[in-house]
């Protein structure tokens, strides 16, 4: 629970997504970035047993993790599992005891890193990802302070702009030089900030491997090595293309956000929220804020969303299938959003349901029966169900 001058931040939509994945599953990962609040969130569920793996009197008291967890009873957390992926394989047996305690593991690192160390717990482990604030936490007047700020707790409920981007300065020094070493990455930190400042100028574009790499001076594969480093810690988000049957031809490369305006406005050196008005990474800065929200408060895993785009020039932002229907999110910062030949074109192509125009406005507006205009505020209600489907 988070207090201050913008009000009450409860969580109780994550709290309550915890509760059922605890009650359906005997092992519960609560996963995302350093400081998004996952710690927070666990307090907020009554446990039995707490280890947190970045305390060193946890640590020793898991030296011989068999004999301290496997008498244990009730609901045991252990945060930070990351630095102890050798647990996996004992999790999943304790679980299959009859009288087992559950577990609710916190973890900073993706869930494909996760399964690299066990993947016995298929089956047994449910998911849940924690990002920073999103538009289902925040009020509508906070929204520019969300933008400018990102979704960390610190750093959106910060007294000023200038304390929040010292504590965003100091959040990503401390990545580069204490967690990326205690994930075991052995990248100097100066090599990881000059790529992440790098990545920074491609955020809403298409990445190109051989040019990081040109201008790096490293092989492609490094690049692509460092880029999943990233993308696994939560701190970028790796957008893929959509191939559909069409005889036009494609962008196969995906695009790249960072996941965080926070961080992108820091690594990008703007200051306040009045010298973004006037950036030239403006456009950019807005695609990625509305790309994150609308993924944060869809309720369906990442991996369901891509891009589209032609070689032509015809794109969406956001694509996604649910429910055996097309749907699609088109971003633009402007006053009064029209249809485009490329919006006709992606509706045609992908055989869309439905088209939403994110824009930063506060009128919502319908340019045909396909094709509507949504301020960014209104973004929950795309995944609200039909009013047939409320019991």
């Amino acid at each position: 629970m988070f207090a201050s001058d913008k009000g009450l931040i409860d969580r109780q939509d994550r709290l309550e997504s915890l509760r059922k994945l605890l009650r359906w599953h005997p092992i519960v990962a609560i996963l995302g970035p350093r400081q998004c609040g996952k710690t927070t969130l666990s307090r907020m569920i009554e446990s039995d047993h707490y280890f947190d793996l970045e305390n060193p009197r946890d640590l020793a008291r898991l030296d011989e993790p068999q004999t301290a967890l496997e008498k244990l009873q009730g609901l045991v957390v252990i945060d930070e599992i990351q630095l102890r992926p050798d647990l996996f394989p004992l999790l999943r047996c304790l679980v299959d005891q009859p009288s087992g305690a559950r577990f609710l593991i916190l973890g900073s690192a993706s869930e494909e890193l996760i399964r690299q160390g066990s993947e016995s717990l298929a089956g047994r482990i449910g998911f849940l990802y924690l990002h920073g604030f999103d538009l289902t936490e925040i009020r509508s007047a906070d929204i520019d302070d969300a933008w400018f700020r990102g979704g960390f707790p610190r750093a959106f409920l910060a007294e000023s702009e200038e304390m929040a981007s010292n504590w965003l300065d100091n959040y990503i020094s401390t990545f580069l030089e204490r967690d990326l070493a205690e994930f075991g990455f052995r990248i100097p930190p100066q090599t990881m900030r000059r790529f992440w400042v790098m990545l920074s100028h491609y955020h809403g574009g298409v990445v190109n491997y051989s040019e990081l790499g040109r201008s790096m001076q490293v092989a492609d594969k490094t690049v692509r090595r460092y880029l999943d480093l990233l993308a696994g810690t939560f701190m970028v988000r790796v957008l893929p293309p959509w191939f559909n049957n069409t005889a036009k031809r494609l962008v196969k490369s995906p695009k790249i956000y960072l996941s965080d305006s926070g961080i992108f406005h820091r690594l990008q050196l703007i200051d306040r929220f009045s010298q973004l008005q006037a950036h030239p990474k403006l456009g950019a800065s807005w695609e990625g804020f509305v790309i994150n929200q609308v993924i944060a408060v869809s309720g369906l895993p990442s991996t369901v969303f891509f891009f589209w785009a032609t070689q032509a020039g015809a794109e969406v932002d956001l694509f996604w299938q649910q429910n055996g229907r097309n749907y699609a999110v088109e971003v633009k910062y402007s006053d009064a959003p029209r249809r485009t030949k490329s919006m006709s074109s992606a509706v045609e192509d992908l055989q869309l349901d439905k088209l939403w125009v994110i824009y930063p406005g506060s009128q919502a507006y319908d340019i045909d029966a396909v094709i509507s205009v949504l301020p960014l505020e209104k973004v929950p209600s795309i995944f609200e169900p039909p009013a047939s489907d409320s019991p």
